[in-house]
């Protein structure tokens, strides 16, 4: 165990990748070895269920800069990188995924523009090989469609590759909320920031773990955890609706003053009443899910538990998380 800290540091969190892990290890070891020998590689196993933590195993036992962080269940990707970020103690940190659609190639630019001054680099997909249409329409419009309302300016077409210096890590270990938007969060603390563009490659082996229900789900989260916007649209819209409501009954009030009511307008009514409804039940559905996160971070619960460590030559195990001012 050493004490001064690796110069370079990888978060890699894993969920069923067993087939990828020695490809991925094949690659990246090389281009650590270019930058730097003083690096380590940090797996966060987030509750695989195949061989994926008797593959990382391997790979550690033969090479001792590599860490295994095993969580006690799935916790989510989120979660899994805030972990590796616990355990990480690099003076630049670098989050990737494992699936090798992120080259590590690209880590070499990360490390020349941290070495410039910046704090945060991230990586700008130019274009999304291997990806259905629909999926990069969606990411297209997820990210401008955030962008629109959120407090903060997020980068568009970028993802978790990304390098953090030490002083961006400590700042963002700072920062315990329990639903956690990553990418809404790397942007939140601010510090020198630079762009390194690359062109997104297939997946190496396995399946995406992110469904359109769960990319669905992880939209939302965005939307809510930086922004109140969604609530003061669901306040105009129905104050909106409430001014149209009064034009409407004052037209309807001189209408039948001048020319009578005939009994008549029942399907319109019907519209108006089910219309009502459903802008009812949605304001109470987004309502209640900033009360749901509300309700979430007053239970004070730790983000992770830790299952198992096979520690690297550089890391220990994880310290107790940083507790909020």
């Amino acid at each position: 165990m050493r004490a001064s800290p690796p110069v370079l540091s990888l978060v890699v969190p894993v969920f069923n990748e067993e087939g990828v892990i020695d490809a991925f290890c094949a690659r990246v070891i090389p281009t650590l070895e270019q930058i730097t020998p003083e690096w380590e590689i940090v797996f966060v196993n987030d509750g695989s269920r195949d061989g994926t933590v008797a593959a990382v195993a391997r790979q550690h036992h033969a090479e001792p800069r590599i860490a295994l962080v095993s969580l006690s269940r799935n916790f989510g990707k989120e979660i899994a990188m805030t972990a590796g970020l616990d355990a990480a103690r690099g003076q630049a940190v670098v989050i990737i995924d494992v699936d090798l659609q992120d080259p590590p190639e690209v880590i070499p630019d990360l490390v020349a523009k941290w070495r410039e001054g910046n704090d945060v680099v991230f990586a700008r997909r130019l274009e999304r090989e291997g990806e259905t249409f629909l999926k990069r329409l969606t990411a297209y419009g997820f990210y401008r469609a955030l962008n629109a309302i959120a407090d903060r300016p997020i980068p568009p077409d970028v993802g978790d590759f990304r390098l953090l210096s030490r002083r961006a890590v400590d700042a963002l270990l700072r920062l315990r909320e329990r639903h956690r938007f990553m990418k809404g969060l790397y942007s939140w603390i601010g510090f020198r920031e630079a762009e390194v563009p690359y062109v997104r490659a297939p997946r190496a082996a396995g399946t995406s773990k992110f469904n359109y229900w769960r990319l669905w789900n992880f939209s939302i989260e965005g939307f809510t955890s930086f922004s109140i916007r969604p609530l003061q649209m669901a306040s105009y819209f129905g104050f909106a609706i409430a001014v149209l409501s009064v034009i409407y009954g004052s037209f309807m009030v001189m209408r039948t003053l001048l020319y009578g009511n005939p009994v008549a307008g029942y399907p319109s009514l019907l519209v108006v009443v089910l219309f009502l409804g459903g802008v009812q039940l949605i304001s109470l559905g987004v309502i209640g899910e900033y009360l749901g996160r509300v309700f979430n971070e007053t239970k004070q619960r730790p983000l992770y538990l830790v299952a198992d460590l096979l520690p690297s030559r550089y890391t220990a195990p994880p310290p107790a998380p940083p507790q909020p001012d």
